[in-house]
């Protein structure tokens, strides 16, 4: 079965500094993304990597008082042994110090100045060294970076830049009559309302202030500046010449089709990647989804107060697939997750613990005490079997469904919803009655078969998500693979095969109160030592996206009554639309659904949402606030926020999904 070939990458990880949680979310749902492929007979290439170049990594290697090589050879070396601990699967870790993507950065730079893409000039502005991005006076807010609330330095210098306007009619074109180019929707209406729509400046792509980059050969006081030689690894890693000698990897599976990325690098992919490859005449990727972030529940994560969370301390507390069901399985298609160690040991208690493990222990454990190990479907069926066979042999196609949407979460809870209707088939069944009576002996040898083919299945289409617990659920039983085609029929386990006599635990369950007590135990070593393992983390002010926030202190209001707060109303509402309120800087119009109503509420976030992206969020609301008129817009009811000592406002959304009414208490 091959259904031809499937290319995915995702961005690579910036070598400042050890990778947290949030930052390796990405390459295990990478992974489970080019997992599945594969299990439906794709031929993947699936890329991976590094981003080895910049001031940034210059002046922390000054600091560490070794080469860049150095300090990116020991960081990178740290990225990859993270990405092979959780199971990446990939087929090429590249690393942009390689030889290779050096050497092609260099022809692309000289090919696109010989095109006239890329003129020499001066730049005079604003430069965050952190981003490694320059800004206008009128970009910067409240005189700091836009992107990450950080100073700025003033910054003159020669350089080079590319027409990023020359190609914008043609972006704008493809993205038009591409509406899977970019996604999430949300993604694509910011890009284009932010940015393109707007007017695209020229690209500052050359650097002379620091050294820490690949030269442009034919004026070497100058080396490329990041992006041009960051994005381009994903053409390189397969073999793209610049002459036009391209491998034939290259040709075989190019254009991607998948880049997978933080939604806070979206910009970067969606107008300047794609203008890029524009200018070299190559095709553009067919979609680039801008995934949501990993938010520890507290809303702060500091080097400093030891409290970063690390895979490899999750890994040793949990185990790798543990971790890996908790970050596919929590996060939502579209909005940021959250992560926290007690959000952790109640889901590896009640859906690996109870929900699989329990179930996998008791089939194997009733198998042994009735019939020696021995499954053998003796053909007794009732009603009751039908409903389960039909969930069973339907999972595959709810999961095929959901991936192709890159829905991973949706997709695990169908592998989990089996799991549960099998708990309850058992409940329905009940083995230790039939036992008693020998009369129903094969009615309950076919009760235990069923129990042991929908395992088989489940444990099948979990592979791709928690590969080593696949393997050990098929090993326990005894189970040879079911094709992934065969999925949807009943029946391949062999009759008569024996599973294990001593089945193993597949996941313990854990006590919470001795849980914390070892996290408060390494977030202890962590802060007197200033990292929690291994290399030097990533900054505080981390530009992926977890918040990085230093804590806030609330100025103490009048206290309240119980009775005072018991007369607020606060509920889970849908923004249902949204638009600008007209002549107004700073109000935004949403109609939100709560329940069976819709109310109008005008709120004061047009600087930090855009219309657009506005529809579709689950917001929590003020419900029974007096209305008013606000810029002459009646508004009835209000949005929480929460607000940064900088003024930043975020929208407080459920942390799972609720349905639009749910009342807030």
């Amino acid at each position: 079965m091959n259904k031809g070939k499937f290319y995915m990458t995702t961005a690579i990880a910036y070598t400042s500094g050890k990778p947290h949680i949030g930052n390796t979310y990405e390459i295990v749902l990478a992974d489970a993304i080019a997992r599945f492929r594969r299990h439906e007979g794709y031929d993947v290439r699936f890329q991976t990597g590094t981003d080895e170049h910049g001031q940034k990594i210059e002046e922390k290697a000054k600091e560490a008082g070794i080469s860049p090589k150095e300090y990116v050879d020991e960081v990178a070396g740290e990225v990859k042994r993270i990405w092979d601990m959780m199971g990446a699967s990939y087929d090429r870790f590249i690393r942009t110090t390689d030889e290779d993507h050096e050497a092609q950065v260099q022809k692309i730079f000289k090919k696109l100045y010989d095109k006239g893409d890329i003129y020499k000039g001066e730049y005079e502005g604003w430069y965050c060294v952190p981003d490694e991005s320059f800004w206008t006076e009128s970009q910067l807010v409240d005189g700091k970076c836009p992107d990450c609330g950080r100073p700025v330095q003033k910054a003159s210098e020669e350089a080079y830049f590319f027409k990023m306007s020359k190609y914008a009619d043609r972006l704008i074109e493809h993205i038009n009559t591409h509406p899977e180019f970019i996604q999430p929707v949300s993604r694509k209406n910011e890009m284009m309302n932010n940015f393109l729509l707007p007017g695209l400046q020229d690209l500052c792509v050359s650097r002379t202030s620091f050294s820490w980059g690949i030269p442009v050969d034919f004026d070497p006081k100058h080396v490329t500046y990041v992006w041009l030689d960051a994005l381009t690894n994903y053409i390189t890693g397969i073999g793209y010449d610049a002459d036009g000698n391209s491998s034939e990897m290259f040709k075989k599976y190019w254009p991607a089709d998948l880049h997978l990325i933080g939604k806070d690098i979206i910009r970067f992919h969606t107008i300047y990647w794609p203008i890029f490859l524009m200018a070299l005449d190559v095709p553009l990727p067919k979609q680039v989804f801008g995934h949501p972030w990993l938010i520890q529940a507290d809303g702060k994560m500091s080097k400093s107060k030891g409290n970063v969370i690390y895979a490899d301390d999750l890994v040793d507390m949990f185990g790798v697939d543990a971790v890996r069901y908790f970050l596919l399985h929590e996060m939502p298609f579209e909005n940021d997750g959250v992560i926290s160690w007690e959000l952790l040991v109640e889901r590896i208690n009640s859906d690996l613990a109870n929900t699989l493990g329990n179930l996998v222990n008791r089939t194997i454990a009733m198998s042994n005490k009735y019939f020696g190990g021995e499954v053998a479907d003796k053909g007794v069926t009732e009603a009751v079997d039908d409903d389960l066979k039909a969930l069973a042999t339907g999972t595959r196609q709810i999961c095929e469904e959901k991936m192709a949407g890159l829905r991973v979460a949706d997709a695990m809870t169908a592998i989990f919803a089996l799991f549960k209707r099998l708990n309850k088939y058992i409940d329905e069944t009940e083995p230790w009655l039939l036992a008693k009576d020998e009369s129903k002996k094969d009615r309950l040898a076919t009760v235990l078969y069923n129990l042991v083919e929908g395992i088989s299945i489940g444990a099948v289409l979990l592979k791709s998500f928690m590969p080593e617990t696949s393997e050990k659920i098929l090993g326990q039983l005894n189970a040879a693979e079911i094709p992934y085609d065969g999925l949807d029929t009943f029946g391949h386990y062999q009759s008569g095969t024996h599973v294990t006599d001593k089945p193993q635990i597949l996941f313990e369950r854990l006590d919470m109160e001795k849980t914390l007590a070892r996290v408060e135990e390494l977030q202890a070593k962590a802060g007197a030592s200033g990292n929690a393992s291994g290399a030097a983390a990533e900054d505080d002010a981390n530009p992926d996206g977890d918040s990085v926030e230093s804590e806030i202190n609330l100025e103490p209001k009048p206290e309240i009554t119980f009775d005072q707060f018991g007369a607020m109303q606060f509920a889970v509402g849908e923004i249902i639309a949204c638009e600008e309120v007209p002549k107004s800087k700073k109000l935004l119009c949403s109609q939100v659904k709560i329940g069976s109503q819709t109310r109008q509420i005008v709120s004061g976030i047009k600087k930090y949402y855009s219309a657009e992206e506005m529809v579709g969020k689950k917001v929590m609301v003020l419900v029974n606030l007096k209305p008013a008129k606000l810029a002459g817009v009646l508004s009835e009811g209000m949005l929480l926020c929460a607000e940064d000592a900088d003024g930043n406002l975020s929208l407080m959304t459920p942390e799972r999904e609720m349905p639009s009414g749910a009342e807030i208490c």
